[in-house]
């Protein structure tokens, strides 16, 4: 695991690349609604896949840092690639049938339980509580669906868990040898959804507009927000990163506020306060 540092090796905090991956994180899905009304649910999956893996490609030609791993090194990344794919299907199959808000709540179980793990001391347990209450208020967890919608979300949840450890692994050189892995990650991750995304997405490549909400999607939700989730890995120990996750509904919230004009009622301004100083709280390890 990575050593936590305030400043990566190019003077940029790694908080800084984590707070990017947690805007685009939600500007991705605005793309998305596009698709979903034109497409299949594991086509919408496959297009994000699909233009990410396409933008690595030209950006980072995978295959030339593929051959230059260990054996040990490539299984990680391959690993690190199917996680991806599976995670991110199961996420749209989950949000087509139970409430995001539910579907968000279950996935941060998984940084919860990381978070836990990396405990040390009582200011660090209260700090979690914090963040744990204030993403609980955010996220308006509603115990109702389709029961299939809740076993994708917990499918969810383990994946992401996966792809915190695998990511921390992935980024424990660093820099651009992280963001290059990640590349090799997301052609693997490709193969892996195609069989069961192919189909969905046939009707819209015909569709210039489609096609360009695809690539919005690609960027703004598997290419910018992984890219900097490697920068901030490298840089931030795995309890660290997964409790600041918790910003991710905050993000959501001010996103709306700025773009939707939805503003936060009473309970999720109190689950804003706790997240913000369950983070501020949290104790960071020094070099």
């Amino acid at each position: 695991m990575p050593k936590e540092n305030a400043v990566s090796k190019n003077g940029v905090p790694p908080h800084i690349y984590f707070l990017i991956s947690a805007i685009f994180h939600y500007l991705g899905p605005s793309f998305a609604v596009l698709l979903f009304s034109s497409i299949s649910v594991l086509g919408v999956a496959w297009f994000r896949i699909a233009t990410a893996a396409g933008f690595f490609m030209i950006w980072r030609r995978p295959w030339h840092c593929f051959f230059q791993l260990t054996w040990a090194q490539q299984r990680i990344v391959i690993g690190l690639g199917i996680v991806l794919g599976l995670m991110n299907a199961s996420f749209y199959i989950a949000i087509a049938r139970i409430p995001l808000g539910t579907v968000a709540a279950i996935e941060f179980l998984g940084p919860i339980i990381l978070a836990t793990l990396g405990v040390r001391n009582l200011r660090n347990v209260v700090a979690l509580l914090f963040a744990a209450i204030g993403v609980w208020l955010l996220t308006d967890v509603r115990l109702e669906g389709d029961p299939l919608g809740f076993i994708f979300a917990f499918a969810n949840c383990i994946f992401f868990i996966i792809y915190i450890m695998l990511g921390h692994r992935v980024a424990s050189d660093g820099g651009s040898s992280g963001i290059d892995r990640l590349s090799i990650a997301m052609v693997v991750a490709l193969f892996t959804v195609t069989p069961i995304g192919i189909n969905g997405a046939l009707p819209a490549i015909t569709s210039p507009i489609l096609l360009l909400a695809a690539l919005g999607v690609g960027v703004c939700s598997s290419v910018i927000p992984y890219v900097c989730d490697q920068l901030a890995m490298a840089k931030l120990s795995r309890s660290t990163f997964s409790l600041l996750l918790s910003i991710l509904p905050v993000t959501a919230t001010l996103i709306g506020i700025l773009v939707l004009h939805q503003f936060p009622t009473i309970l999720e301004v109190i689950g804003i306060f706790l997240v913000a100083s369950g983070v501020l709280l949290h104790q960071t390890k020094k070099t």
